[in-house]
Order: C-alpha cells, then sequence, then structure tokens
C-alpha cells in the first residue's frame, strides 16, 4: 500500500549508479543478526548470509570490491509499500511502553526473549539488519533490469504484507522492490512472483491481491505454516505439496509449472524466491530435497528466464540448517558454471547487439543500455540530459 498518493516519487539512495565492472550480487555485511546469543533461539542461521559470501569468495567467484553493498531501507523508502501505522507499531515512540513495542517485534521474530529488550538495541540488532536486506532486495530489482539478473543473497521476506509481519519477516521486500519498479522503471508493468520456499508466500500475496500486473506462481507444502486461505486467492499457479516431497516429483512439478507460469503471462522482470526450507530435514519446510535438488531447482528457474528472456531477481528466504549456507554458494557457482550468471557487461557483447533506451522516472536521468544475443539488459552509460 503506497500511502504517498499520486505524489512523484521521493528521493531515494536505493536506485544509484552501479559501476558495470561490479556483479550484480547484492550483500552487506549488516545482514547478520548476532545479539548476545538471543539470535540461536530461533531456528533460523542468522549468520548464513555472510556465510554464502565467505563461500563464494573461496571459490574466487567475487571479492569485497567486485560485489554491491546493500543500504538500508529508509523510512520514505518503507513508505512505498507499507502502511504508515505499521512501521509506527516496529517503534516505541506512539507506544505507552516498551514492552508493548517489544512484543510486535518479539512476535515477528519468534524470539519471545525480544519482548524485553529495550528500544535501541532491538532497532540496531534487529529491525536494522532486516531493513538492510530490504534495501539490498529493492537495489537488486533495478539492477535486474539493467543486467538481466540480480541476486540478493539475503531478503526474501515472503510472509510480510503492507500492515503485518510474521514468521520472521518485518519487511515486505518482495513488495517493496516491484513496487519501486512499477514507479521508477519505464516499461516495467507487469512482473511474475515465482515463490519456491517451503512456506506459502502469504504477504506479497495478499499486498497484490487485486493488482492484475503480478501473477504469483507458488510452490509449497500445504500443511505447515501459514496456511493463508484468503491469500491463497491471489495465486494464479498453486501448487500444494505433501510431507516428504522428494526430487524428482519436485522439479518436475518446477520445471512443469515454471515454463507455464511464463507461458500464461509476459512478464517485465521475474522475482525468485528461493529458499532452501525445502531441504531434507529442515525443522520447518517438511520436504524432504536433496541438495542437489536445490541445486537443480535453481539452474530450472534461470533456464526459464533466459530461454523467455525476462529479467530475474533471486532472493534467498527461508533455510533453517546450517548447511544451506554452503547449498545455495554451490548453486550460485553452478549457475555460473552454465553460463547463466555472468559478470559480462554489454561492451562484451558490441558484436550485433541491439541499442535501445530506458528512462527511468527520476527527473534528468537517462540510462543507455543494450540487449545481446542472450537477451538480457546490460548498461552501456549514464547520461545526463
Amino acid at each position: 500500500m503506497d500511502t504517498r498518493g499520486g505524489t512523484m516519487p521521493h528521493r531515494t539512495e536505493l536506485y544509484h549508479d552501479i559501476p558495470p565492472t561490479c556483479w550484480p550480487i547484492v550483500y552487506s555485511p549488516d545482514y547478520n543478526i548476532t545479539f548476545m546469543g538471543l539470535e540461536k533461539l530461533h531456528p533460523f542461521d542468522a549468520g548464513k548470509w555472510g556465510k554464502v559470501i565467505n563461500f563464494l569468495k573461496e571459490a574466487k567467484l567475487i571479492a569485497d570490491d567486485l560485489i554491491v553493498r546493500a543500504r538500508e531501507a529508509t523510512e520514505e523508502d518503507l513508505l512505498v509499500g507499507h502502511t504508515r501505522s505499521y512501521l509506527n507499531r516496529l517503534k516505541n515512540h506512539i507506544l505507552e511502553s516498551v514492552e508493548e513495542w517489544s512484543f510486535v517485534v518479539a512476535t515477528i521474530t519468534e524470539i519471545p526473549p525480544v519482548l524485553f529488550l529495550p528500544n535501541f538495541l532491538v532497532q540496531r540488532k534487529v529491525l536494522r539488519p532486516l531493513r538492510t536486506q530490504t534495501g539490498g532486495t529493492i537495489m537488486a530489482g533495478k539492477l535486474a533490469i539493467e543486467r538481466g539478473w540480480a541476486i540478493n543473497i539475503g531478503g526474501g521476506f515472503h510472509h510480510c504484507s503492507s500492515d503485518k509481519g510474521g514468521g520472521f519477516c518485518a519487511y515486505a521486500d518482495i513488495s517493496l522492490a516491484l513496487k519501486f519498479l512499477f514507479e521508477r522503471m519505464e516499461g516495467v508493468s507487469k512482473a511474475t512472483i515465482i515463490d519456491l520456499d517451503a512456506h506459502q508466500g502469504n504477504g506479497h500475496e495478499r499486498d497484490f491481491m487485486d493488482d492484475r500486473r503480478v501473477y504469483i506462481m507458488d510452490v509449497y507444502n500445504r500443511y505447515i505454516y501459514p496456511g493463508d486461505g484468503f491469500a491463497k486467492r491471489a495465486i494464479r499457479r498453486k501448487v500444494e505439496l505433501d510431507w516428504g516431497t522428494e526430487d524428482a516429483e519436485y522439479l518436475q512439478k518446477v520445471k512443469t509449472h515454471m515454463e507455464g507460469a511464463l507461458n500464461e503471462v509476459k512478464s517485465d522482470i521475474i522475482v525468485y524466491n528461493a529458499g532452501t526450507d525445502i531441504l531434507d530435514g529442515d525443522p520447518l519446510g517438511g520436504l524432504a530435497i536433496s541438495p542437489q535438488g536445490i541445486i537443480d531447482r535453481d539452474e530450472i528457474v534461470f533456464r526459464a528466464a533466459r530461454k523467455h528472456r525476462i529479467p530475474i531477481l533471486m532472493v534467498t528466504s527461508g533455510g533453517y540448517q546450517k548447511r544451506t549456507a554452503r547449498i545455495i554458494a554451490d548453486s550460485l557457482l553452478n549457475l555460473h558454471s552454465q553460463g547463466l550468471i555472468e559478470k559480462e557487461t554489454a561492451f562484451g557483447e558490441a558484436g550485433g547487439a541491439k541499442l535501445f533506451t530506458r528512462t527511468s522516472l527520476k527527473p534528468r536521468t537517462r540510462l543507455l543500455v543494450a540487449r545481446g544475443a542472450s537477451g538480457y539488459i546490460h548498461t552501456l552509460m549514464f547520461k545526463y540530459i
């Protein structure tokens, strides 16, 4: 819900120019949640994002100066997709007691001791990392349009909607990324969300319930949280799985329905919620997908995006075992080895590249881009007019 009515887009630091030498991979050390061991009270590995980056560094795929550093989403950024009343409930200055404010955050993060923490600590140690990951998803949306693909190593808070959080999701980063694109990037008018986390993505489903610009495909365990029957009405392609679903059945369903979804609607962007809580043994997911199955799943999604020439934004979402960071890294390395993610720029695709212009809605900014043989969009230069 954009609370600002029909006003012009606000000034944001999230849509800044990124050097073409950087991979369209977004991350910040501020993603990781560490606070006196309280993060261990939730099964989520609150440091997995940094571990993924370290594995990619060890493989020499990336270096610190070659990835995009995420910036924290400001309140004005968040108001593009959240109600002011919801954001106020995450603060204490309008409430009668710290306990009342902390109860909201403790409920969302599912860490009961947060209830007793003072305001400034919860802001700094819990909500700021989540706001930074949210900023990373918004930034990656713009990068995906410019480069053809982008990955936020965090994000994927698919249980949060404009006015309610839950399931460790305090900010609706997927909804925000799409609303930023619709508002600011000319030519982006339709989007497809492919949600392959083990849980139903009820947050973005509620946000886009009556918005025909957004097509949602959701593949999830039918028996687990959140079981949001109202939100299911927004799913255009619903695939409900049983307990213990294994690789062969799962991958066949993903491949078949992915192709069906992209054939049904021609979108300008795919948002891929790539939760790894489908992994066998995950305490909350209830499915039985192998590490190789997750790698194969991600390849299926990226190959489909490449085939249909649709830019793709990937977020990492849920995954509650310590080994999920290694699996995410291995999957990204596989995508690179398969030529599905590359740090190429339009300068390397000059032969046969078709030039066109994409004008953002920010005043006086024009972005000159090229579409290469792969169908991906790459930045050539920024020109002020």
